[in-house]
């Protein structure tokens, strides 16, 4: 049986749920290393915590007006969206 919280799971909740535990890891071990330039970048790597807040608090905002349906059929558009000028960056970069 699905709980009722996998229920209510979108693309960009994992996806900034997944980037906040890796910048967090990725930042800790930065920190912790001998040289300046590794724990400026550590530091660095914290300021995209903003943003990822940011993310899921309009995600969580946008599943409490809309539903979960609707709100993954928009992330699945701007996804793929994305994905497609990546491709045909990637496209233009080779030629």
């Amino acid at each position: 049986m699905i709980t009722p919280y996998l229920k209510k799971i979108t693309i960009f909740f994992a996806i900034s749920l997944l980037g906040i535990v890796g910048i967090i890891i990725s930042s800790l071990i930065l920190i912790n290393h001998n040289g300046m330039n590794h724990k400026l970048q550590g530091w660095v790597n914290l300021l995209w915590l903003p943003l990822l807040l940011i993310i899921l608090i309009i995600d969580r905002t946008c599943v409490w007006k809309f539903g979960t349906k609707k709100v993954n059929k928009v992330q699945l558009n701007i996804l793929g969206t994305l994905i497609l000028l990546f491709i045909i960056n990637f496209i233009r970069l080779q030629l």
